[in-house]
């Protein structure tokens, strides 16, 4: 079997507004900053590969200048914002152990996917996955499933995929591929005896 993981709150934290109320008191500023970047068509153009890091924060920028410093403090540690979830990564080297395949399957922008790349050990221990910033396209659309099924000929129903997002793991079902809701780390449990 092959187990097949979302990174974003599944893999690592990803929660924006706590990141944002962590760098800022004002509660106004955390929204406006959740609004202009988190929530913005430029992340998704950054996960998809057609914006990059640098183009974004001018973007940013130019559309709320008085914000300029704020946007630029938080785009500058954005990284922070990626913690490790613990109890899931101890569970990679016992996948692994039992002769399962491993691979990722994430939204995630090119310089989000460099720094988790080399700061993380972890990702040593993955066969491969596919990030979707390398191939244009974002989940849930069919493209990323089959991109990283076809990179690694794995057989959809030999696959397990776990992803936070409902939508993802519907669409993963739709190409074959059993889907679960990720939950917590437990939820993993029983696939891998």
């Amino acid at each position: 079997m092959n187990f097949i993981f979302d990174i974003g709150n599944v893999l690592v934290d990803y929660k924006p507004i706590e990141y944002l109320e962590n760098m800022f008191s004002d509660h106004l500023l955390v929204a406006k900053m959740s609004s202009a970047i988190f929530k913005s068509p430029e992340w998704l153009y950054m996960d998809q590969g057609k914006l990059s890091h640098d183009e974004a924060i001018d973007i940013f920028c130019k559309r709320m200048p008085e914000y300029k410093y704020s946007i630029l403090q938080v785009m500058q540690s954005v990284n922070d914002i990626f913690t490790p979830i613990p109890k899931t990564i101890e569970l990679l080297p016992k996948i692994k152990e039992s002769g399962h395949g491993l691979y990722y399957l994430s939204n995630i922008h090119k310089e989000i996917r460099d720094f988790l790349l080399e700061n993380h050990e972890y990702y040593r221990l993955f066969d491969g996955g596919v990030f979707s910033c390398d191939v244009k396209s974002t989940k849930p659309s069919p493209k990323i499933y089959r991109s990283l099924i076809e990179r690694y000929w794995l057989t959809p129903e030999d696959c397990l995929f776990f992803d936070d997002m409902e939508e993802n793991v519907a669409a993963a079902e739709k190409e074959g591929i059993k889907g679960i809701l990720f939950t917590t780390a437990d939820c993993v449990l029983p696939f891998m005896s």
